[in-house]
């Protein structure tokens, strides 16, 4: 999403919108590519509609996939994209139960909606996601309380590409102005905080993660 002086700005992804929206996410775009940190707006299946270089930099070595990539959608990517445990740390309670309670409360109440439809069928297809879908998720939530679920202010580990952060934590702050907000999106910025990594070693890769390695439930699915 970053441009130079005098290049045209990138087109959001949200369609149909008013002129007027499009040229308000226009400027928002041009906004969100002077904050330092990667932040993101999400419509109201995950989809991203604008994302600053920052937030393209946090995942620039995840591996190709088609459907699951974080720039297209980012619930997508963390429930399905092998690669998200190797970005997002402690991944099953910090990004993985959180944005699966997340989608299970979107599709309480756009059920309707084509894409999380499609979401919600490809969990079904999988007995371990669908297991820690239908048991997995009301047991977190009853153990940890409903405010666990929530982003705004939640503190999470990342790994990030650059060695200058390397392993290290965020805030996440939802920041949605009311004109975001009538156009059903949503903002989240990822405030990175520094840390000293450790030193990394040569050879070693970040692991992938499967759905069929969730530990949410066990691995018969009872």
């Amino acid at each position: 999403m970053a441009y130079q002086a005098g290049e045209q700005r990138p087109a959001p992804r949200l369609v149909p919108v008013s002129p007027e929206a499009e040229a308000y996410l226009q400027d928002y775009a041009a906004l969100l590519e002077a904050v330092p940190f990667p932040s993101v707006v999400l419509d109201q299946r995950w989809d991203v509609v604008l994302a600053n270089t920052a937030f393209e930099s946090l995942f620039r070595e995840v591996g190709p996939h088609p459907t699951a990539m974080p720039g297209d959608n980012f619930l997508r990517f963390v429930l399905f994209h092998p690669d998200a445990a190797g970005v997002l740390g402690a991944f099953e309670s910090s990004w993985f139960l959180p944005a699966l309670a997340q989608f299970a409360s979107a599709v309480e109440t756009h059920g309707q909606d084509h894409g999380l439809q499609a979401i919600r069928r490809e969990i079904a297809q999988d007995p371990i996601m669908e297991a820690a879908f239908r048991q997995g998720l009301p047991h977190w939530i009853r153990a940890v309380g409903a405010a666990a679920v929530e982003h705004d202010g939640a503190v999470r580990p990342l790994v990030h590409p650059d060695p200058r952060w390397g392993a290290t934590e965020c805030r996440v702050v939802e920041e949605t102005p009311p004109a975001l907000r009538a156009l059903g999106c949503t903002r989240l910025t990822l405030v990175l905080r520094e840390t000293r990594p450790a030193p990394a070693r040569r050879g070693t890769r970040r692991p992938r993660r499967r759905a069929s390695h969730l530990t949410v439930v066990p691995a018969t699915g009872t």
